[in-house]
C-alpha cells in the first residue's frame, strides 16, 4: 500500500512522545552515576551497576518489536506499547531518587531502562510504518529534535532547581540532594504526558487485510514461534543492517563511556573533587548536567539541518563527518581544564548524537521488509545494547588496572571508538541512495 505524505504537524504529533522518553533517558544518563557514587559505589564499580539496563534492552526490544508487528486494536499497533512503557517508566522515575541503598538504585535503573525500551522501540517502527521513503529522514530528524529538546531540559533540571529556585544541591553523606529528587519527579510527569499526546493524537494504518493478519497471528502465536522468528530474522539480516551494526557498535560504545564516566571525569579531573558529599563535587556534577543539555540542545538544532545536508551530499557523508566531530569532542575533555570550554566540546558531541539518532535508522528502513519492521528495529537495538554491555564489562577493568582509576581516560577511549565508527560508515550500502542513482 502506497503511503501518503504526512504534513509537518502530523509528523510532529507522531514524534512528540520522544520528548518524554528523553526526559527519562537524560535524567538517567546525567544523574545515575552521581546517585550510585552518592550511595557508596566506587568508580570502577559504576559500569557493572549499569550493565543490567542494556542487558534488559537486548531482550525486550526484539520481543516488543515482534509483538507490536502482530498487534492491532483500538489503540493501533505500536501505541499500546508506548503507553504501557510510559506508565512503568514514570513510576520508576518517582522511586529512583528515593532509593535507600545502592542495590535499590541499581534495581530501579533496571526497571526504568526496561520500561523506556518498551516505549522507545515502537516509536522507531512507527516512523517506518507511516512515512514514505522520501520522508523518513525527516521523520527520524523530528524524533532527534524532540530527543534533544527533552534532554536539554531534563539534563539541566538539577542546575535549574539549585541556581534558579534555590533548592538544596547537597545532602548528608549517602543522601540524594533535593535538586536531583525533584528533577526526577518532573521527568515522570513529562514522560507520561508527552507519550500520551502521541498515543491520542496519532492514527496508524490498519493491516491491509485484517482476515489474513488475524490468520497469520494465530498461526504464529506462542513463545516458541516468536523466538524462532526473531532468531530467523537475525540470521537473515539484510546486508545493510550488518554493515550498520559495526558502525553502531563503535558509536554506542563511545556514548556509553561518556554517560558512565562524564560525572567522575569532570568532577575529579577538572574540578579536583574527592568527596562526593562536598559542594565542589556536586557543583561539578550539576555542570555535567549542563554539558549534557548543551550537546542535546545542539542535536535538536542540527536535527533539521542534517536532512538538508544529506539531500545535497549523502546520508553516509553526513554521518561520517558528524561522528568525527563527536570523537574530537570526547577526546578534548583530556586537555581542557576550564569547565566552561567543555561547552565547545559538547557541540561536536551534539552533532554526532543528532546524526546517530537519525541517519542509521533512515538508511536501515529502506532495506527492511515492511511486515517485519518492528522485529528488525528491535533486533537493530542489539547493536546499541551489545556495545553498552561491552563497555560496562571492560571499562571498569581498564580504568582500575591501566588508568589508575582516572575516569578521564575512558572518555579518550570513547573518542577513539567514535573515530572508528566514522571510518566504517563509508562501507555501508544505502539502498535508497542506490535506487535514486
Amino acid at each position: 500500500m502506497a503511503k501518503a505524505r504526512l504534513n509537518f504537524w502530523q509528523i510532529w504529533n507522531m514524534s512528540f512522545g520522544f520528548l518524554g522518553i528523553q526526559f527519562g533517558f537524560a535524567l538517567q544518563n546525567a544523574n545515575v552515576s552521581r546517585i550510585f557514587e552518592t550511595l557508596g559505589a566506587s568508580i570502577d564499580e559504576i559500569p557493572i551497576l549499569w550493565i543490567a539496563a542494556p542487558t534488559t534492552g537486548l531482550i525486550i526490544q526484539p520481543i516488543i518489536g515482534y509483538l507490536s508487528d502482530r498487534t492491532w486494536g483500538k489503540l493501533g499497533r505500536r501505541r499500546p506499547y508506548f503507553l504501557i512503557g510510559a506508565i512503568l517508566a514514570s513510576l520508576a522515575l518517582l522511586i529512583m531518587p528515593n532509593s535507600p541503598a545502592l542495590w535499590v538504585a541499581a534495581g530501579m535503573l533496571w526497571v526504568m531502562d526496561a520500561s523506556i525500551n518498551v516505549s522507545m522501540e515502537p516509536f522507531r517502527a512507527l516512523v517506518a510504518d507511516l512515512l514514505p521513503s522520501e520522508q523518513r529522514t525527516t521523520g527520524f530528524a523530528v524524533q532527534s529534535f524532540f530527543i534533544g529538546t527533552g534532554a536539554i531540559i531534563a539534563s539541566a533540571l538539577p542546575y535549574i532547581f539549585t541556581n534558579w529556585l534555590g533548592i538544596s544541591n547537597t545532602a548528608a553523606k549517602g543522601q540524594i540532594p533535593d535538586s536531583v529528587i525533584y528533577s526526577f519527579y518532573v521527568g515522570a510527569i513529562a514522560f507520561i504526558g508527552a507519550v500520551s499526546w502521541t498515543v491520542f493524537r496519532t492514527k496508524e494504518y490498519p493491516p491491509e487485510n485484517i482476515a489474513e493478519f488475524e490468520r497469520n497471528k494465530q498461526e504464529n502465536k506462542g513463545l516458541l514461534k516468536g523466538v524462532t522468528e526473531i532468531f530467523s530474522s537475525f540470521v537473515t539480516m539484510p546486508k545493510t543492517m550488518i554493515q550498520l551494526a559495526f558502525v553502531q557498535f563503535f558509536s554506542w560504545f563511545a556514548l556509553f563511556a561518556m554517560w558512565i564516566y562524564s560525572t567522575p571525569a569532570v568532577t575529579h579531573h577538572i574540578y579536583g573533587a574527592t568527596d562526593t558529599a562536598s559542594e565542589l563535587y556536586n557543583e561539578g556534577a550539576n555542570w555535567v548536567g549542563i554539558l549534557f543539555a548543551i550537546y542535546n540542545g545542539f542535536a535538536a538544532v542540527t536535527a533539521f539541518l542534517l536532512p538538508w545536508l544529506a539531500k545535497r551530499t549523502s546520508r553516509k557523508t553526513v554521518h561520517m563527518i558528524s561522528l568525527i566531530a563527536g570523537g574530537i569532542g570526547l577526546a578534548s575533555f583530556y586537555v581542557i581544564k576550564d569547565p566552561n570550554l567543555l561547552l565547545i566540546s559538547e557541540l561536536g558531541i551534539g552533532l554526532a548524537w543528532s546524526s546517530i539518532l537519525a541517519m542509521p535508522y533512515a538508511i536501515l528502513a529502506g532495506s527492511i521488509p515492511p511486515e517485519k519492521m518492528g522485529v528488525y528495529m528491535g533486533i537493530f537495538n542489539f547493536f546499541i545494547v551489545i556495545p553498552q554491555i561491552t563497555a560496562a564489562a571492560i571499562l571498569g577493568f581498564f580504568v582500575r588496572n591501566f588508568f589508575g582509576n582516572e575516569a578521564i581516560y575512558a572518555l579518550l577511549v570513547g573518542g577513539a571508538s567514535m573515530f572508528i565508527a566514522a571510518l566504517l560508515v563509508m562501507f555501508v550500502n544505502d539502498v535508497d541512495e542506490v535506487e535514486k542513482q
